[in-house]
């Protein structure tokens, strides 16, 4: 019984926790999701130009 009056102490603290937190709004989420998705693009994009150049790379130096 004590672990389950901790356990919604605990339920109850993080409630009142998450009543402080500064959530952003809607444009807000929106553009830093958008940064997000082009930042990881222009890595994958790098990146698998990168992958290309060295598969091309090992293939002329082992023929």
């Amino acid at each position: 019984m004590n672990v389950l009056r901790r356990f919604l102490a605990f339920l109850q603290e993080v409630r009142e926790e998450l009543r402080h937190v500064s959530w952003p709004t809607r444009e807000e989420l929106i553009g830093s999701a958008l940064v997000v998705v082009v930042g990881v693009a222009l890595l994958a994009m790098y990146i698998s130009v990168w992958d290309v150049a060295f598969s091309k790379l090992a293939q002329v130096l082992l023929r």
